[in-house]
């Protein structure tokens, strides 16, 4: 009787050790250089806000379930895996977001995974598959970054089953769409080979005043930016525009950025899709020639380079040829070699 009430008493006791179940998850840290003074944590079901304090600090608590979520500082954003339980701090300097985000304690090796991937994810797929020599060496080549990125999460199979699959299920998404899209650049350096006349613009209107043309700039490279107000990829590349433009500002190179604002996307109305790109002009105080396509999509130079989606980036010669009918973006550092080489000639 005596071992039967011993068993029973220890049994009790080892259940009242056990660690309470902790139905919320816990994150914390710092941000060096803060876009903003929060936060967001979301999904397509979850949002969460968390308030970040003037010394870059902040803590809260998320009931969330199992899952990655979006982490949004206002500027840009990560992926962070979360599930109740978890204990993570974060550091990170927005001046460097993805190279510099970390974490420790509980999830931390998850989510330092995932902050590795992306960074794996730039590595293979930051560069200009078009510039190969046909679709079939393209492909090979956008195969081989798949392989790259397959090892990379296959080596990592220990973590959370959610991590994994989620870095995994994407890869073949991902490399039909690049194939789509590069495939599609391809085409578009074959149908307009550099020192072929480029299509070209005529009397859009001015945002300074006035209109401005193609043969305006007749004797300067022209790089052309054709975007939107709406487009988010597009307004992404402005500030890498405007450093651009001010490293080149004494060079022999005019920079027109070309709204292709139309009805169909501001309620109707032309009107309001012109106020709408001067308003943005304005608050962003854009530099360089900034012009309006007076039939959006339809418009010649539109047409004429085939864009059948934006941002997109040309570069024209000075005798008015295809010096890249789609050049490296802002963002890109390329965009600076391909100047710098031909500035220099």
């Amino acid at each position: 009787m005596t071992r039967i009430f011993l068993g029973v008493f220890i049994a009790l006791f080892i259940a009242s050790c056990e660690a309470p179940v902790t139905d919320y998850a816990t994150l914390s840290g710092t941000i060096q250089n803060p876009n903003s003074d929060s936060l967001m944590v979301r999904s397509k079901t979850y949002s969460k806000t968390i308030a970040v304090a003037s010394d870059g600090s902040f803590s809260d608590t998320l009931k969330i379930t199992p899952d990655i979520y979006r982490l949004f500082d206002g500027k840009e954003q990560t992926n962070i895996y979360l599930k109740n339980g978890f204990d993570l701090t974060l550091t990170l300097d927005t001046q460097e977001f993805d190279e510099s985000i970390t974490y420790s304690g509980e999830g931390a090796e998850n989510n330092n995974f995932l902050a590795a991937y992306a960074l794996q994810q730039e590595k293979a797929l930051n560069k200009d598959f078009s510039r190969a020599s046909d679709i079939t060496a393209m492909n090979a080549e956008i195969e081989n970054a798949k392989r790259d990125l397959q090892q990379f999460v296959d080596a990592k199979s220990d973590l959370d089953s959610v991590v994994v699959n989620f870095a995994k299920k994407d890869l073949d998404p991902m490399m039909k769409s690049l194939q789509g899209y590069y495939g599609g650049i391809l085409q578009v350096r074959k149908a307009f080979p550099v020192g072929s006349p480029a299509p070209t613009f005529e009397d859009y209107e001015n945002f300074k005043g006035g209109t401005t043309s193609l043969s305006d700039l007749e004797g300067k490279f022209v790089y052309v930016d054709v975007w939107a107000t709406w487009c988010a990829p597009c307004k992404a590349e402005i500030p890498y525009l405007k450093e651009i433009e001010a490293d080149y500002h004494d060079k022999n190179i005019a920079f027109v950025s070309m709204s292709i604002d139309d009805d169909r996307t501001h309620g109707g109305s032309w009107e309001k899709a012109k106020s709408d790109w001067k308003a943005m002009v304005a608050d962003k105080d854009l530099g360089g020639i900034q012009i309006y396509a007076p039939k959006g999509w339809q418009s010649d130079f539109v047409t004429g380079f085939q864009i059948k989606g934006i941002p997109r980036f040309i570069l024209i010669d000075p005798e008015g040829n295809v010096a890249d009918p789609s050049a490296p973006r802002p963002s890109n550092p390329e965009l600076r070699e391909t100047l710098n080489k031909l500035l220099s000639s």
